[in-house]
C-alpha cells in the first residue's frame, strides 16, 4: 500500500431529484418520512488505485460522473458512501480560484491557498516569488482579486495551483488558459511534475491530448467505470463507443471466435445463384485468426467461394474496410489491380495480403467482401460486415491513417 496514492472503494454519490421544487420542503417536514424525490446516482459503487507518480486520463462523456469523482478527490463534494484515502498534498484544478476570496489581494489570496493545503506562512513565502513570477500580473498582485480581469484571475489562480509543490494535481480542462505562451508555460510546468514523480489526474474531452500525457486511464460512462487500464485501449473503446452508441459486450468477441473453428459444409451446388461465399477468414504470419492486430502488423485475408456458372467472364474479386461507424477506409479489388481469381465449378479460394499492416489507428474495424461480374458494377454476391477486426495502434499519429514516412533533411536556411 505504501506506493498506492488514491484509493478508492465502492464510491457512491446520490443527488436527490424532485419535480418540483415545493417537494423538496414538503419531504423535510414530513413526519412519516415520506420520498419525494427519485435518486439520480452520479457514481454507482466505483472503486479504483492510482500509484504514486502515475498520470491518469479521465474520459467519459458530459455527465458520465467525472467532475463529481474529483470534486469528490479534492475534498469540494462529500460522497454518499464508499471510502476515499488520499495519500500526499492535493491541488486541483477544477474551478480555477473557487477558494479565493474577491475582497482580498492576490498575494493575500496565495496565502489563503496556502494554509488550506496545510502550508506555514514561512514556507509560503518561499513559494511566493515563483507563483508571482509564474502568474506575471505585475502590480496588480496587491490589487484585490474582484478588480481582476478574467485572464489575470485564471492566470494567478493557475500559477498558484500548480507551484505549491502537490503531490497529487488534479487537472480537469483547464489546460487552455491565458494566451499562447503562458499555456506553453502551463504545458512545461505540467511536465516538470510528471517527471518529478506527481501523480496526475487528468480529464480532458480532448482524447489525442489524453494519449500525449497518461501512461493509463478510466472510462466512466453513467456513473460506473467501463474499463480502466492502457490508456490506447481504453480510449480506442471509448471512440468506439461514441461512434456507435454502445458498449461493446465482451460475450460477443467470445462467441465470434468460437464461430471460427467450425468447419465449412461440403459444395452444394445451387443452381439459383452464380457463385457463393462460403468463409472470409483474418489470418497472421502464424496461420491463426485473431481477433486484434497492430496497425502495421502483416495481415492475410482468405475467401473461400463456390462457383456453380462457369460462364461468367472475368469475375472480381472485392474487399473493403470500414471504420466501426461505417466510414469507408480502403476498398480493393481484382479490376483495379488487373489480378485474375481462379473461377472454375467447385470450391475455389482467394486472398489478400496487406504485408505492411492495415496501417489504420486503432478501433475496430469491419472488413466487406463481394463478387462482382466483369465491370465491378454488377455484384453477384455482396457481404456486408462479414467479418470483424480491432486494430490497436498506440499513439503513433492522428486522424484515421498512419501513411508510411520518413523524417529528415533538417537544416537552417
Amino acid at each position: 500500500m505504501s506506493d498506492i496514492a488514491i484509493q478508492v472503494n465502492n464510491l457512491t454519490k446520490i443527488y436527490p431529484i424532485f419535480e418540483k421544487k415545493a417537494d423538496r420542503l414538503i419531504e423535510a417536514l414530513s413526519l412519516t418520512r415520506k420520498k419525494y424525490h427519485s435518486d439520480f446516482y452520479a457514481l454507482n459503487n466505483i472503486s479504483f488505485e492510482i500509484k504514486k507518480g502515475e498520470t491518469i486520463g479521465i474520459i467519459g462523456q458530459n455527465g458520465s460522473g467525472k467532475s463529481t469523482l474529483l470534486k469528490i478527490l479534492s475534498g469540494v463534494l462529500t460522497q454518499t458512501s464508499g471510502n476515499v484515502t488520499i495519500k500526499g498534498k492535493i491541488s486541483a484544478l477544477l474551478e480555477l480560484g473557487a477558494g479565493f476570496n474577491p475582497e482580498m489581494t492576490g498575494m493575500e489570496n496565495i496565502f489563503l491557498t496556502g494554509t488550506i493545503m496545510g502550508y506555514s506562512k514561512e514556507e509560503m513565502m518561499l513559494k511566493v516569488e515563483t507563483i508571482s513570477k509564474f502568474a506575471d500580473i505585475g502590480d496588480f498582485l496587491f490589487q484585490p482579486v474582484k478588480t481582476y480581469s478574467s485572464g489575470m484571475f485564471t492566470r494567478l489562480a493557475f500559477a498558484v495551483a500548480i507551484n505549491v509543490e502537490p503531490e497529487i494535481l488534479i487537472v480537469d480542462e483547464v489546460l487552455s488558459v491565458g494566451d499562447l505562451r503562458f499555456q506553453i508555460k502551463c504545458m512545461n510546468q505540467m511536465k516538470q511534475m510528471m517527471s518529478g514523480g506527481a501523480t496526475v489526474l487528468f480529464v480532458s474531452h480532448d482524447i489525442n491530448a489524453v494519449r500525449r500525457f497518461c501512461s493509463k486511464a478510466i472510462w466512466i460512462n453513467n456513473g460506473h467505470i467501463v474499463k480502466s487500464g492502457d490508456v490506447n485501449s481504453v480510449a480506442d473503446q471509448y471512440l468506439n463507443y461514441l461512434k456507435l452508441g454502445e458498449i461493446e459486450d465482451a460475450s460477443d468477441k467470445d462467441k465470434a471466435d468460437e464461430q471460427e473453428i467450425e468447419t465449412l459444409a461440403p459444395f452444394n451446388p445451387n443452381i439459383n445463384q452464380i457463385a457463393e461465399i462460403i468463409d472470409f477468414k483474418i489470418l497472421d504470419r502464424k496461420g491463426s485468426s485473431p481477433s486484434e492486430v497492430g496497425m502495421d502488423e502483416y495481415v492475410k485475408i482468405q475467401v473461400i467461394y463456390d462457383v456453380y456458372d462457369e460462364s461468367v467472364k472475368n469475375p472480381v474479386l472485392g474487399i473493403a474496410l470500414f471504420g466501426i461507424d461505417d466510414e469507408y477506409i480502403c476498398g480493393l479489388n481484382t479490376l483495379l489491380d488487373r489480378i485474375p481469381i481462379p473461377w472454375v465449378y467447385g470450391r475455389n479460394r482467394f486472398q489478400l495480403e496487406y504485408p505492411f499492416g492495415l496501417r489504420a489507428l486503432g478501433g475496430n474495424y469491419y472488413f466487406d467482401v463481394a463478387l462482382f461480374e466483369e465491370t465491378a458494377t454488377v455484384a453477384i454476391q455482396y457481404k456486408k460486415m462479414i467479418k470483424e477486426i480491432t486494430i490497436s495502434s498506440g499513439y503513433k499519429g492522428e486522424g484515421k491513417y498512419v501513411i508510411p514516412h520518413i523524417w529528415g533533411g533538417g537544416d537552417t536556411l
